[in-house]
């Protein structure tokens, strides 16, 4: 099998058939937060050309295809709080269709949901979307979902309480996303790296990982260009960089550092000059913020760390610009930029020149202003929505409206109509007669060369005992371009000579596919795949299945740390395990403990079977050091529950975001006490259910009665088993030890 690609379809950043327009991303077909439409009204209010509102939540931007808004937004309160993906016609605001999704085990705090947007692919109409959660879903034109990864689970996604997400990008047959990620493996340290999906399947095409360690998250959007004949990435990242990455391979080009902390300003591109803002401690001085433009084409230094090169061609500095969460708009070689405090600034896209600053509102967040017609659209944090007529020489405000909720997302504009959603409100100015905007161009590419290279999906393969996939082989050009695809022909265990574990998959390759036996048990692994002569890679993990056991004896403890303790390493395909835990010897027995060499890990959310597992109990013995007044948390995760005991609180808590699903009985654990703790999550038929634990001192008989059971009228079905420890301050470890996996019976 070896079928042809349309190179330009396939690599166009919006491939036809898109109407000219629409407003399909979050920054707009341009991805510079420019519109091409012209002839909009210039006076407009809430009784002046307001076309519809309603009702609805949400800190992102609204996106139009079509005859169809997609909103993301979030409803309910307290456990019953969900996020939801709906589709309104455009021309009435009526709904035609709405999904929900909940969070789980998650910082998200004080409704700070759905902060980013839905990206529309135009080819097929089909709708992306990266739930608060961590959840990457495919949703069909009707509303369908299609396919679901759970970054959380499968991939070690990290979560933080400002609950930014930012927005997919659609290039050719990929849906690429980031986030800060520790799985395992060479991915195991936290980093904020870059994920590929195959937009039809959601299977995983390639990661990348171009930065260093991160100190939060940023939502920032990549743009994508060609350049030197590939498509390529740019963005900013939790760890403070300008980074570019190539998007048929992942592979990372360079990075330039920016700021000591996360950057979530989406980057504009002007000529050759990538240009950013940011509001962080500055890395040459302590002063915070400033905006940065980098030549793209400059020279990169190489790294002795294994990180990316470091892009040195900074060609301007403005450091009297602070860029906060709001992303700039490039337009006709200027950048205006709002900043946290509320004033809007243009910057000559050049020289880095400040033309002029004016006051618009007391402070800002996350909305990014939009260009269309000359003049400026810009909703601020009180809920005033702003247009100026702006231009080198100034801004003339037209327009200033006070709508309902605090505005914290981007506008967006098509067919002359202008949306703004908020914290309580959607609404929909302009005109009833559509106004057609000029149709945006493709990617300019080469033509296409002869295979160079095999991009092998799924780039990571996840199988319980029993489970198989197919290894589908992308033929690539020397640019990344795709000019063939087929079936694997051959693939071999394989060891990287940088892996510090020597650690192999069990299973075996059989007619293009892996497939785990039977008794694969915990492994993981890396693998050669072969076809039409060249070789790519793939690595991949055996996980349990149900039942399962670990008590850690049969690993080795022959590693030494700092102190000159030995320890050894936790099962390598558990998500999220090294650098959080360690095995030692305690108590006569090797078992799992809480490491506190990392204040970053002092936290550890360690998934060790498969996302999609469902009706399990789960139980573990548990412990913490520490005395009365400061112990740590310890606990098990099942079904998207954290059920911990407290230890300092005296309590046992079922939660599964601290905000939403939280609830506790009085429980005294005693320090350096064994104790064994067993957990359920029944569903009932009409999706209601019930969390259920019961704790007691080990070596005791188990009692009767649960010591806690926690009602829900919404029941997460599924989800990957795990463990959890929390050491505050990194003082006092915790232990687990003595796992087990069993299927649950039928509810009594």
């Amino acid at each position: 099998m070896f079928r042809p690609l349309w190179l330009a379809a396939a690599w166009s950043l919006l491939a036809s058939p898109a109407f000219a327009d629409d407003w399909t991303t979050w920054r707009g077909v341009h991805q510079d937060g420019r519109s091409d439409e012209t002839g909009l009204v210039e006076h407009f209010g809430l009784d002046d050309h307001l076309l519809w509102s309603a009702p609805a939540s949400g800190r992102g931007t609204p996106v139009v295809f079509g005859d169809s808004l997609y909103v993301w937004g979030y409803e309910g309160t307290g456990a019953n709080v969900n996020e939801f993906l709906e589709r309104r016609d455009v021309a009435t605001g009526a709904i035609t269709w709405h999904k929900t999704f909940r969070d789980f085990l998650s910082d998200v705090v004080y409704n700070r949901y759905a902060i980013g947007a839905p990206t529309v692919d135009p080819s097929t109409g089909r709708i992306y979307l990266q739930s608060s959660a961590g959840e990457v879903m495919a949703f069909s034109p009707a509303g369908d979902i299609l396919w679901t990864v759970p970054l959380q689970e499968a991939w070690g996604r990290m979560t933080f309480p400002n609950g930014r997400t930012g927005a997919p990008v659609v290039v050719g047959d990929l849906v690429i996303i980031h986030v800060v990620t520790a799985a395992w493996g060479l991915q195991g340290p936290a980093r904020d790296r870059f994920y590929a999906f195959d937009k039809a399947t959601g299977a995983a095409v390639w990661n990348s990982t171009p930065g260093i360690q991160p100190i939060d998250n940023s939502m920032s959007t990549a743009l994508v260009t060609v350049r030197d004949g590939r498509v390529v990435l740019y963005a900013a990242t939790g760890c403070g960089n300008l980074v570019a990455i190539d998007a048929a391979t992942g592979d990372a080009l360079w990075r330039a550092p920016v700021s000591t902390a996360g950057v979530d300003g989406s980057p504009v591109l002007f000529g050759n000059l990538l240009i950013v803002a940011h509001d962080k401690e500055n890395l040459d001085s302590t002063r915070t913020g400033r905006m940065v433009a980098y030549d793209v084409t400059g020279a990169t230094t190489p790294q002795t760390d294994g990180t990316s090169p470091v892009l040195t061609s900074k060609a301007w500095q403005n450091d009297d610009v602070v860029g906060g969460s709001s992303s700039p708009v490039l337009v006709d070689g200027v950048v205006y930029q709002v900043t946290p405090v509320g004033d809007l600034m243009a910057i000559d896209a050049a020289t880095g020149a400040t033309l002029w600053k004016k006051s618009i509102s007391v402070d800002q967040l996350h909305a990014s202003p939009l260009w269309a017609d000359g003049r400026l659209y810009l909703p601020m944090r009180d809920g005033t929505f702003h247009v100026l007529k702006v231009s080198r020489e100034g801004a003339e405000e037209q327009v200033n409206i006070q709508l309902q909720g605090e505005a914290l997302g981007s506008p967006s504009i098509a067919d002359g109509r202008i949306f703004v959603l908020t914290t309580e409100r959607l609404y929909a100015f302009g005109v009833p007669t559509p106004h057609k905007a000029t149709t945006p161009a493709a990617l300019d590419l080469p033509p296409a060369g002869p295979a160079a290279r095999l991009r092998v999906r799924p780039a990571e393969v996840l199988l319980r005992p029993g489970d198989k996939v197919t290894l589908e082989v992308d033929l690539l050009d020397a640019h990344g371009r795709v000019v063939g695809h087929t079936i694997a022909e051959r693939a071999e265990s394989w060891i990287p000579p940088t892996a510090k574990v020597k650690s192999t998959m069990n299973a075996k390759f059989v007619a293009g596919a892996l497939v785990a036996p039977a008794d694969a048990g915990l492994t993981a692994g890396a693998w050669k795949v072969y076809a039409k002569g060249l070789e790519g890679t793939t690595r991949g993990r055996t996980v349990a299945g149900v039942p399962f056991a670990e008590d850690f004896e049969a690993i080795p403890v022959t590693e030494t740390d700092p102190t000159g303790a030995t320890f050894g390493w936790p099962p390598l395909p558990w998500i999220g395990a090294r650098f959080k835990w360690d095995v030692r010897d305690v108590d006569g027995s090797k078992v799992l403990a809480k490491t506190l060499d990392k204040v970053l890990f002092q936290r550890a959310i360690t998934f060790i079977g498969h996302p999609d597992e469902t009706n399990y109990t789960l139980a573990a013995d548990v412990m913490t050091h520490g005395d009365a007044r400061q112990m740590s948390i310890v606990g098990l995760i099942n079904q998207r529950y954290l059920i911990a005991v407290k230890a300092n609180q005296r309590v046992l808590e079922v939660s599964s975001n601290q905000e939403r699903v939280k609830e506790s009985v009085p429980f005294e654990m005693k320090p350096d006490v064994w104790y064994r703790e067993v957990t359920q999550v029944i569903t009932n038929p009409d999706g209601s259910g019930v969390i259920r634990a019961k704790v007691w001192p080990r070596g005791e008989a188990e009692p009767t009665a649960w010591t806690i059971e926690v009602k829900q009228a919404q029941i997460h079905t599924h989800g990957a088993p795990g463990v959890y420890g929390f050491a505050p301050r990194s003082l006092h470890r915790v232990y687990v030890d003595n796992v087990s996996i069993t299927r649950t019976e039928e509810a009594k």
